[in-house]
């Protein structure tokens, strides 16, 4: 059973919300120091375990590896750069009461020959112990951290660093096999320079060397060069939703790329804002490794993750409980009741107006749970912007196992929930389809009558019952809550009625 299935299984056990997991949603305020080849970065995590969120998240671009493949040092002007970063970063940690920290090297510090000298002058200086991850311990971290937001990935990671690129093999939430090749975005310039076919040739001899040979999968794109990259490609298909995680590209279009960014040059590059400047140098060459990848692994699809190393190395410290909860229904279950006004509020609904969509997939039944959960977070809204409050929030929030179309779903939902009354913004349809958006329209129509029935409170949703009934959609109250139906419920009650072609009816329980 796959992790993705396994996700749904749980979501089925647990629709009533006495029996649904409740996910800790203790505050853990932790921290990573990532000391790559590139950049150095300290993030600032808080939120629930499974799903936590950037509190702080600084970089210093510093360069250790800059000189790596010329002379196997790092210069004393990158080093002197990457010690007055982590002294800075030592002080926030301190300021911001962090006791959870982690602080991690890769390929720069762990292939230099005066990486030692870095380590030490870290410790003495700035009061960081440095942990330096191996090759495999760096590709392993990186395939949970895809693991941990793309449940159910099937396929092979490759996180490209500054100084090395890592390649592991995804499969039912286990990193089966890693290799670390020397390849960063630092060092392919200089084996390009050796020849037209270098690269190609070097990539196939040590995949080759090392048995690599899962071949058809998709390729799940780490790593902010290809981030990039695939920016890019949302500018030139016009892809209307500029969410970068788990965007998808056909395998074609990294050849189709590496012709698009020799044509345009650095010039034109730099006007595209999404694209960060200080990758535009190393683009091309970032470009040309992942067509040879594609090529040689003969990729499905491209899959672009936001989460690699840093958030693997905190899914792997989660218990096993912990990892198989669902990323997207904590983080939304969390965002929900931050803001909401109603505490578990969002699991009632989720019950309560179930019997409606019994015909859902387990696909859609775990988006109009994260709907429920998320549907009182623009109640401090001007209400005339409330509707479009909501669609800000499921387009554009820091959401784990959810894909575009997931997204535009969500988005449907709420912007149904909050009133929305004009059609949502046009070329959604482009990623989740008619059919689909019409059935999120009807969750979200099905959330506001909860939401005016109830008052927020469970007592009125215990004491009514809400189902289909042959052509009809019965609202069914118990007798003491006989006064519960007022106009404005027997209006949105109409409403909904109408979106899923049916005749509304108001009748006593039993």
């Amino acid at each position: 059973m796959s992790l993705l299935q396994q996700l749904a299984r749980n979501h089925d056990a647990s629709l009533a919300p006495s029996a649904a997991p409740v996910p800790d949603m203790t505050p853990r305020r932790r921290a990573i120091v990532d000391i790559g080849s590139n950049s150095i970065r300290l993030v600032v995590y808080d939120g629930p375990a499974r799903a936590p969120f950037q509190l702080f998240n600084e970089k210093v671009t510093a360069g250790l590896g800059a000189a790596l493949s010329t002379t196997g040092r790092i210069d004393d002007t990158a080093m002197q750069r990457g010690i007055e970063a982590l002294m800075r970063f030592s002080g926030l940690i301190r300021a911001m009461e962090v006791r959870d920290v982690r602080c991690i090297a890769t390929a720069a510090v762990r292939d230099a020959r005066n990486g030692g000298d870095f380590v030490a002058r870290a410790r003495a200086e700035a009061g960081m112990e440095i942990e330096i991850l191996s090759g495999d311990e760096e590709g392993r971290a990186s395939g949970l951290g895809v693991i941990g937001a793309i449940p159910g990935a099937d396929g092979i990671v490759a996180d490209l660093g500054g100084g090395s690129l890592e390649l592991a093999r995804v499969r039912g939430g286990e990193v089966l096999k890693v290799l670390s090749l020397p390849l960063g975005v630092l060092r392919l310039a200089a084996l390009r320079e050796r020849g037209k076919d270098a690269l190609a040739k070097y990539v196939a001899r040590a995949l080759h060397k090392a048995g690599w040979n899962d071949t058809g999968l998709p390729l799940y794109m780490v790593g902010g060069s290809w981030r990039a990259l695939a920016h890019l490609d949302m500018q030139l298909t016009k892809f209307p939703l500029p969410v970068i995680h788990h965007y998808r590209m056909e395998a074609s279009r990294a050849a189709y790329l590496v012709r698009v960014t020799a044509q345009m040059g650095k010039a034109r590059l730099r006007k595209i804002r999404s694209i960060p400047a200080a990758r535009i140098p190393t683009l091309g060459n970032a470009t040309a490794l992942l067509a040879v990848l594609v090529r040689e692994l003969a990729s499905a699809e491209l899959v672009v993750s936001a989460h690699g190393l840093r958030e693997g190395l905190m899914f792997k410290s989660l218990s096993a409980q912990e990892q198989a909860l669902d990323p997207l229904l904590v983080a939304t279950e969390a965002e929900g009741e931050a803001q909401g006004r109603f505490a578990g509020h969002g699991r009632q609904i989720d019950a309560w107006i179930a019997p409606l969509f019994e015909a859902d997939p387990p696909a859609w039944a775990r988006l109009r749970r994260a709907a429920c959960f998320l549907g009182d977070v623009a109640w401090r809204a001007n209400p005339d912007f409330r509707a479009e409050r909501g669609v800000e929030i499921a387009l554009h929030g820091n959401w784990a196992g959810i894909d575009g179309a997931g997204r535009v779903m969500l988005a449907q939902a709420l912007y149904a929930a909050f009133g929305g009354a004009a059609p949502m913004k046009a070329g959604f349809e482009r990623l989740a389809g008619a059919e689909a958006l019409a059935r999120s329209t009807q969750w979200g129509l099905a959330i506001r009558l909860a939401q005016r029935l109830s008052g927020g409170v469970a007592q009125p949703l215990e004491a009514t019952s809400i189902a289909p009934v042959e052509r009809d959609l019965v609202l069914s109250l118990e007798p003491l809550s006989a006064d519960l139906k007022g106009e404005a419920v027997a209006r949105r009650l109409k409403t909904l009625a109408q979106a899923m072609n049916l005749s509304p009816r108001i009748e006593p329980a039993g």
